[in-house]
C-alpha cells in the first residue's frame, strides 16, 4: 500500500512538471500551432511584397496573380488550422511535384538566364503553401521564400523603383521578428492596443540603422574578378528578320536620305545634315556604320539607350574603323566578318582569339538596351564569351560585334571581357617592328596630306622639350598637345568633296567636333609610323550608386583613337578636350568600385577641404586594401605573408581593445566617489581570480558566496570592505579611506586559493 502511494505521488508530480499524457512525445515549439493573427497577417505581407517586387524588377505582370491567391489560402489556413488538413496536404504535395516538373521543362528549354524560372517555381510553391500553414516553422518557411524573393527582385533590378520595395520589406520584416519572437517566448497573441507601446523612436532609429547599414554593406562589397556560375543574364531567344545572316551588313536605323528641302526621307523626324543629300536622324549617334561620315552637321537630342552592370567601369566599344576616306572612316574588310553559332542548351557564344595580349583581367559586363539600337553590341575590348539571345552573331576584323538584326527596346546580354592592364613601363618598352598585317591595314594616309600632317606632328613632338623615343610616349604627349592646343569649335562649314578632314582641323580650323579630334590623332600617328585606328562607342556613362548600374545616353557616344603595341595589342587614347587621356582602364584595382563611385557622388555635396581629406583617408585605405588582396596572387608565399600580417594585426587589435577597456575602466572609476571607486575595485579583482557578482546579488548575498567559496581570512577582509560600503551607501558613515584601502592592498597581496570540496 504504501508503495502503491509513493507510485501515486511520482505520477502526480510528473503530471504537474509535465501536463501531456505518459507515454506520449513531447511536442516541439516549432511544431505548435501559431495562434497569432498578427504576425501570419505580416508574414503574408511580407512575401506579397516580396512578390510584386520581383515582378516589378523584371517589368512584368506574370506573378500578381500569386498575391490574391496566397491570401486566400492563409485566410483557410487561419480557420483551420486545428484540423489535420490531410486531403490538403496530398493535394499541395501533388501541386509541388507538377510546379517542378513544369519548372524543369522550362528550364530544358530556355538556355538563358534561370533566375526568373526560379522565382516563379518559389511564387507557386508558396501558393500551395499558403493553403496549409498551422505552425510557426510553416511561417518561417515563408519568411525565407520571402527573403529570397527580394534577393532576386534586387538582382535584376536596373531602376530605383525596386528601393521603395526594400525600404517597404524592411518595415515589414521588423514587426515580423518582433512577433515571432514573442511567440517563441510563448507571450501570446498581441492586441492592437499593445503596437501602441513599442516606442517609435526606437524602432525609427533601428529602421534607420538598418538602411544605413545596408548601404555601406552595398558600398564596401568588394567586386571580384570573376564569376563562378557562367548563367549571365539574358533575355529569352528573340525573333530575328528571316533570311540567311549576312554578316557584312550593318543596320542603323539613323541614317536616312534627305530629299529636296534637306526634308527626311521615308524615315522621318529631325536629320543632321553633310550638304551631299545624305542625312543622319539625330536620335543615333553617326559613327554606328559601316562608313562613318565626319561631314555631317547637326547635334543629338538626349535619350537613354542602355544601363550597364559591369565589375569595372569603361569605354563600352562598339565598332572601330581602318581607313581614312579624307572626311571621315570605313571599314574596308568589311566583308571579312565571320559568323559564330552557339551551342543549342546555352546562349554562350566563344568568340575567336584576337591579337595575343599581355596580361588581362577578366570583366563580366550585362547590357540592358532600352531604346531601338543598332544590330552592334557593345562591350569592353576583347570579348572572350557572348551571351546573346539568337542563332548566330557576327564578329568583323577590327574587333566589332553585330546581331543579325538592330536591337530591340528591351533586350538583355552578357558579354565576359579579357581587358588587359594599361601598364605604362611595359608598353614603353615594346618593339616598333609590327606584322605585314598590322602595317598594311593600320598605316594607310592618303598621299596628298601624307607630308603636311607628318611636318605638323614632328613640329609638336618637337615642342616636347624631352626626346620621345617611344610609341607610347609619342602617342600620350600628342593626345595631350590635341587638348591643349585645339579646341572644340560650334558651327564649322561643311566640307567640299575635295577638301581633307584633318587638314582643315590642322590647319584652318584649329580644332573641330570632338570625334574630328580623334580623327586627327589617329592619321598624324600613321604619319609618323604608329598603326592607330579610329574605335567608336559610349563613356561608361552615369553611375547610380544605389542601383549598382551606368546609365548612358546617345550623348555618350564619340570616337577615341586605338594604338597598336606589339605583344599587348591595342590601347585607346582619348583626344577631346575635357576627356582623361585615356578612359578607365584596369590598370587601377576596380574590387571597391563600386565604393569609389558611390563616394564620387557624396562628395559633391560636401566642402572641398572636407571631401578632399576625406578622399585621401579613403584613397590610402583603398591602397592598403588592395596590397592586402594583391597577396593572393603571389601563391604560397603571399598566403604565409598574409597569415603573418593577420596575427600581427589581431594581435595588435587585442592588445589596443585591452588597453581601451583599460582606460574605460579607469575614467569610469574616476568618476565614482572614493567608496564607490574602492568597492568596484575590490569586485573587479575578485572577478579575475573566477569569483564574479552576480548583479542581482545584494553585498550581503556576495559576501556569504565568497565565504563558501575563499579562506576564513580572505573572506573577512571582503566583509569588511563590504560591510564598509554599505554603511556608506545606505547609512550615510564617512568611511576611513585610507584604512580600507590598504585593506584592499591586503586582500590583493596573496593569490586567493578556492577552498578544496570534498
Amino acid at each position: 500500500m504504501k508503495a502503491f502511494s509513493l507510485q501515486h505521488s511520482f505520477q502526480q508530480w510528473i503530471q504537474r512538471k509535465n501536463p501531456r499524457p505518459l507515454g506520449t512525445k513531447p511536442r516541439s515549439p516549432s511544431s505548435a500551432i501559431e495562434d497569432s493573427l498578427w504576425l501570419r497577417i505580416a508574414v503574408q505581407a511580407l512575401v506579397s511584397v516580396g512578390i510584386a517586387a520581383t515582378d516589378v524588377a523584371a517589368s512584368n505582370t506574370n506573378s500578381l496573380w500569386a498575391i490574391p491567391l496566397s491570401i486566400v489560402g492563409a485566410t483557410w489556413s487561419w480557420y483551420s488550422r486545428r484540423r489535420r488538413n490531410l486531403v490538403a496536404k496530398f493535394g499541395i504535395a501533388i501541386g509541388m511535384l507538377v510546379m517542378l516538373g513544369v519548372m524543369l521543362s522550362r528550364l530544358l528549354g530556355n538556355a538563358g538566364d534561370s533566375r526568373l524560372l526560379l522565382a516563379d517555381l518559389l511564387i507557386q510553391l508558396q501558393v500551395l503553401h499558403t493553403f496549409d500553414l498551422p505552425r510557426r516553422k510553416d511561417l518561417g518557411y515563408s519568411v525565407v521564400i520571402g527573403l529570397i524573393l527580394i534577393g532576386v527582385a534586387a538582382t535584376i533590378s536596373e531602376t530605383m523603383a525596386f528601393g521603395g520595395f526594400l525600404v517597404l520589406f524592411v518595415a515589414i520584416a521588423l514587426p515580423v521578428l518582433l512577433l515571432d519572437y514573442r511567440s517563441r517566448l510563448g507571450l501570446g497573441t498581441i492586441r492592437i492596443q499593445q503596437f501602441a507601446v513599442l516606442p517609435p523612436r526606437r524602432l525609427a532609429l533601428l529602421f534607420g540603422t538598418i538602411l544605413g547599414l545596408g548601404l555601406l554593406i552595398f558600398a564596401i562589397t568588394p567586386r571580384l574578378p570573376g564569376y563562378q556560375f557562367r548563367t549571365l543574364p539574358v533575355s529569352g531567344e528573340v525573333a530575328m528578320p528571316k533570311g540567311k545572316f549576312d554578316p557584312a551588313q550593318v543596320f542603323n536605323p539613323g541614317y536616312v536620305r534627305t530629299g529636296k528641302g534637306g526634308k527626311a526621307g521615308a524615315t522621318g523626324g529631325d536629320t543632321m545634315s553633310s550638304g551631299e543629300g545624305q542625312g543622319f536622324s539625330a536620335k543615333f549617334y553617326a559613327g554606328f556604320n559601316e562608313e562613318m561620315n565626319q561631314n555631317l552637321r547637326g547635334s543629338l537630342k538626349p535619350e537613354v539607350v542602355m544601363r550597364v552592370r559591369s565589375q569595372s567601369e569603361g569605354f563600352w566599344r562598339v565598332m572601330a574603323f581602318d581607313r581614312y576616306t579624307g572626311q571621315g572612316w570605313k571599314v574596308s574588310r568589311n566583308k571579312d566578318a565571320n559568323i559564330v553559332r552557339r551551342s543549342p542548351w546555352s546562349y554562350r557564344f566563344i568568340m575567336p582569339s584576337q591579337q595575343p595580349q599581355s596580361q588581362t583581367k577578366e570583366v563580366v559586363q550585362t547590357f540592358s538596351i532600352l531604346a531601338e539600337f543598332p544590330n552592334l553590341l557593345p562591350s569592353l575590348s576583347q570579348a572572350r564569351e557572348v551571351y546573346f539571345p539568337t542563332q548566330e552573331i557576327a564578329v568583323d576584323a577590327e574587333g566589332g560585334m553585330r546581331s543579325p538584326g538592330p536591337l530591340e527596346e528591351g533586350l538583355t546580354y552578357s558579354v565576359v571581357s579579357d581587358v588587359p592592364y594599361r601598364d605604362r613601363s611595359r608598353l614603353n618598352r615594346t618593339r616598333t617592328k609590327y606584322p605585314k598585317s598590322i602595317q598594311a591595314n593600320y598605316l594607310q594616309i592618303p598621299a596628298a596630306i601624307a607630308p603636311q600632317v607628318r611636318q605638323v606632328t614632328q613640329q609638336i613632338l618637337a615642342k616636347s622639350g624631352r626626346s620621345l623615343t617611344t610609341p607610347y610616349e609619342k602617342a600620350l604627349y600628342l593626345t595631350q598637345a590635341l587638348k591643349q592646343r585645339y579646341t572644340l569649335q560650334a558651327n564649322l562649314p561643311t566640307l567640299e568633296a575635295d577638301q581633307d578632314l584633318v587638314t582643315a582641323f590642322l590647319s584652318n580650323w584649329k580644332g573641330g567636333y570632338p570625334d574630328h579630334f580623334a580623327s586627327a590623332l589617329t592619321v598624324m600617328l600613321r604619319s609618323i609610323g604608329i598603326p592607330a585606328r579610329l574605335a567608336t562607342g559610349f563613356a561608361p556613362g552615369e553611375f547610380n550608386p544605389f542601383t549598382g548600374l551606368y546609365v548612358v545616353k546617345n550623348t555618350d557616344a564619340y570616337a577615341l583613337s586605338e594604338v597598336y603595341f606589339p605583344g599587348h595589342g591595342w590601347f585607346a587614347f582619348d583626344a577631346i578636350p575635357g576627356h582623361d587621356l585615356y578612359p578607365p582602364s584596369v590598370e587601377v584595382d576596380q574590387t571597391f568600385s563600386v565604393l569609389r563611385q558611390f563616394w564620387n557622388w557624396v562628395a559633391g555635396w560636401l566642402p572641398s577641404p572636407v571631401a578632399a581629406w576625406m578622399s585621401g583617408a579613403i584613397a590610402f585605405l583603398g591602397k592598403a586594401i588592395g596590397k592586402l588582396l594583391g597577396l593572393f596572387s603571389e601563391g604560397w608565399l603571399g598566403i604565409i605573408k598574409l597569415c603573418l600580417l593577420s596575427f600581427g594585426f589581431g594581435i595588435g587589435a587585442w592588445g589596443l581593445w585591452h588597453l581601451g577597456r583599460s582606460a574605460q575602466n579607469f575614467y569610469q572609476l574616476r568618476r565614482l566617489p572614493p567608496m564607490a571607486r574602492l568597492y568596484q575595485q575590490m569586485l573587479r579583482f575578485l572577478a579575475v581570480q573566477g569569483l564574479q557578482k552576480h548583479p542581482t546579488e545584494t553585498p550581503l548575498e556576495y559576501v556569504q558566496q565568497v565565504r563558501l567559496t575563499y579562506p576564513a581570512d580572505k573572506a573577512e577582509l571582503v566583509a569588511e570592505l563590504s560591510e564598509a560600503y554599505m554603511a556608506w551607501r545606505y547609512g550615510k558613515r564617512i568611511p576611513d579611506i585610507e584604512y580600507l584601502q590598504q585593506r584592499l592592498r591586503l586582500l590583493k597581496r596573496q593569490q586567493i586559493r578556492p577552498l578544496a570540496i570534498g
